[in-house]
């Protein structure tokens, strides 16, 4: 009698609904990614050449090919918000999930302010070839951040379903400019010399430096898993997603180099803001133009919406497991959104879009991405260790274990030292950050921790346990 009045009076418990497909998580990764191709990726050119450029961008993706191989795997297995947070506090611990979650949600959130900073960029830079220079970009970045805000507050099928239309098209634009070039449609020839008489202007040491830049291309891959708890079938939906997002942006990367090294310049493609515009424009194409201008606009607006999706989830994962305070952890009673994650990480985003300079931002968000990829490694090794195959029902095994996360560890050690070269006392600080928002999770944050709770995947006990 007593059992039956506690469950009574126990309130239903409000969880995220369960409606994505396959489709909704490829547009989520290459949404959040395919921005990369439309800036950021030529600043490796700028480091070390066309060569450089063109090295980064394949190494770069094997790195993301093992990220993705590895997250599916793991992933398809841990259905919870919240992706590498939810898989480090199952197979790792408490403090390794705390700086997880945040390595997840300081990537996320830096990505967004960039992202908004380029939608600003871009239309002054479009406002000025029209003869109207010197726009406030200001509005516009804050109106960016406000309306897609808005939309992850009012449902997560709505808003994915929208990443899904402007990412195809913004890939599309890319596959367009491609076939356009192919078929002559440019005013000027594609010229590749520059690969023959300055293919490597600063040496090895700038093909090196390069690989900081060829992040862009895929940076965000792994924010698919952060809707496990969204999709109708994790364990099929999560690894066909991601193995099907990995794939477009390679093709999607190549053709970028391809077009953009052989219209622009390697030296002035090595600083410009938005190359494929860019490349575009040197087409002499009025179509071409306006159908690249509107690619970067949708690939800046989807990645801005996926990582306001993502950033969220991590931020209500913790606060559902009181890694946070609890608050951070309500569901929406209508929209069965994390609402309060995602009003909270708003003013903080806008703070750093506003005020903040773009390579800066940029680079804060790629070193929180690396540090959550080496965690990576070592999670894959304990999941493997703890719980062989056959021991739990996996979604997808991924092959050739352990040589994925072997390469991703010696991948991912090279780019910190590209990231080093050029910005080391970045990288310092932000180790400084993470080490001190550690220490206050340890000594003051954990006490709250309902450590018996955050278990939530019925696994058997691990093996040697």
């Amino acid at each position: 009698m007593a059992n039956a009045i506690s469950s009574a009076a126990k309130p239903e418990r409000l969880q995220l609904l369960r409606v994505l497909g396959p489709a909704h998580i490829w547009a989520l990764g290459v949404g959040i990614v395919l921005v990369g191709e439309y800036m950021g990726w030529n600043f490796s050119v700028g480091k070390g050449g066309m060569i450089a450029g063109l090295i980064a961008c394949w190494v770069a993706g094997l790195l993301y090919t093992c990220v993705a191989m590895i997250d599916s795997e793991v992933t398809s297995t841990v259905a919870a918000a919240g992706g590498q947070y939810a898989q480090a506090k199952h197979i790792v611990g408490p403090l390794m999930a705390f700086n997880v979650g945040l390595f997840l949600v300081m990537a996320y959130t830096m990505l967004e302010a960039a992202n908004a900073i380029t939608v600003g960029f871009l239309l002054d830079t479009v406002a000025g070839m029209q003869g109207h220079s010197g726009l406030n970009q200001q509005p516009f970045i804050i109106l960016a951040i406000m309306f897609l805000a808005w939309l992850n507050y009012r449902g997560v099928l709505a808003t994915l379903t929208f990443n899904l239309v402007i990412t195809a098209i913004a890939f599309l634009a890319i596959v367009a400019l491609f076939v356009a070039v192919q078929f002559g449609a440019s005013a000027v020839p594609l010229d590749f010399s520059a690969i023959t008489t300055d293919a490597m202007p600063y040496g090895w040491l700038g093909i090196v430096a390069a690989l900081h830049f060829g992040l862009w291309y895929y940076l965000g891959i792994e924010g698919t898993c952060q809707a496990a708890e969204e999709v109708r079938s994790p364990a099929r939906s999560l690894p066909y997603g991601t193995m099907a997002g990995i794939i477009t942006l390679l093709i999607a990367a190549t053709m970028t180099w391809y077009v953009c090294s052989g219209l622009v310049p390697w030296e002035y493609l090595g600083q410009a803001g938005t190359p494929l515009f860019d490349a575009a424009r040197v087409t002499g194409s009025t179509g071409l133009m306006v159908l690249l201008f509107v690619g970067t606009i949708f690939s800046t607006l989807a990645s801005a919406n996926g990582c306001i999706n993502d950033a969220s989830r991590a931020w209500f994962s913790m606060g559902r497991d009181r890694y946070l305070p609890s608050w951070f952890g309500a569901v929406h009673p209508v929209y069965r959104t994390p609402y309060r994650a995602i009003v909270f990480l708003v003013p903080i985003a806008l703070i750093f879009a506003l005020g903040a300079p773009l390579d800066q931002v940029v680079t804060f968000s790629i070193l929180s991405g690396l540090l959550g990829y080496t965690f990576m490694t070592f999670n894959m090794v304990m999941f493997r260790n703890k719980w062989p195959l056959n021991t739990i029902k996996r979604g997808y095994v991924h092959p050739f274990h352990p040589l994925p996360t072997i390469v991703l560890l010696i991948l991912c050690s090279t780019a910190y030292f590209a990231v080093f070269l050029g910005y080391g006392t970045q990288l310092s600080a932000m180790m400084c950050f993470y080490i001190v928002a550690s220490l206050w999770f340890h000594f003051r944050r954990y006490r709250f921790v309902r450590r018996g709770d955050q278990f939530t995947m019925p696994w058997p006990k691990p093996q040697g346990y």
